[in-house]
């Protein structure tokens, strides 16, 4: 058993996932700049990005487990205090991360910045998922039952808007709401949970539990999991790409961010 390996799949789903964001942001930004008119907020191109976001969450979840796993059988840790402030420390990152993006766009597009969009959401889910990796094993359906509850709330809580802000966080969505990126922990956290628990099955004790041929040599897929690999750089370069790209092909005036 390599305890050092990558199982190739979950990168390579993670770069598909990247493609897609990426697809989605330029036809976002063609929308928002006023370029080419589309309806974002209904149809397909409102189910696309959550189906993307959710393929990200997803396998958050199974990497999450792969990585408590692998850390407890190559006993990297000896107490659960040490596991705990890996993933404290790890979550903190990410949440900082979330707060840069809060930053950069509260100055550039201050009407819709995002108060807590997908960086956010991964650094606290990152945190506050550790008992239910412990116990993930112990408990075969712990995260599955938890991640429904989580969803189902979540979905219920949609429903409903607010007149308060303060819990925008964990779902309840405040009145008159704008910003371009929303993950709250509800229902979002019960993807994770699902993704945990298919981690556990699919791959019990790091190792692969199904037959896969190994085409990762091949060009096509190698270029997918380098993508995935480095989804959370390329998540932060993307959209300045993306708009210095319309800004030379001529069709986006960006002077006034300046």
């Amino acid at each position: 058993m390599n305890l050092k390996q990558r199982f190739w799949e979950i990168d390579f789903l993670r770069g598909v996932a990247v493609i897609l964001m990426i697809t989605y942001h330029f036809l976002f930004d063609l929308s928002f700049f006023g370029i080419y008119s589309l309806s974002i907020s209904s149809g397909f191109l409102w189910y696309f990005p959550r189906l993307i976001a959710f393929t990200f969450i997803f396998l958050v979840g199974i990497s999450l487990n792969l990585s408590y796993t692998r850390a407890q059988m190559q006993g990297t840790y000896t107490r659960e205090s040490e596991f705990f402030y890996k993933y404290l420390k790890r979550g903190l990152w990410i949440f900082f991360l979330g707060l840069l993006i809060t930053l950069v766009t509260w100055i550039f597009i201050r009407a819709e910045f995002i108060q807590f969009g997908i960086l956010h959401f991964i650094g606290l889910a990152i945190i506050l998922q550790y008992p239910f990796l412990r116990y993930n094993q112990r408990y075969k359906y712990l995260n599955l039952v938890s991640g429904l509850i989580f969803i189902t709330t979540g979905l219920y809580l949609t429903s409903f808007t607010f007149n308060f802000g303060w819990l925008l966080w964990l779902g309840f969505i405040p009145q008159y709401l704008q910003t371009v990126d929303y993950f709250p922990l509800l229902p979002w956290l019960g993807v994770v949970s699902l993704g945990i628990f298919v981690g556990g099955i699919l791959y019990r004790n790091y190792q692969r539990g199904f037959r896969l041929p190994d085409i990762s040599g091949y060009l096509p897929i190698k270029t997918f999991c380098f993508l995935g690999r480095h989804s959370l750089l390329i998540y932060f370069i993307h959209q300045p790409i993306l708009i210095l790209l319309l800004y030379l092909l001529g069709v986006l005036d960006i002077s006034y961010l300046f």
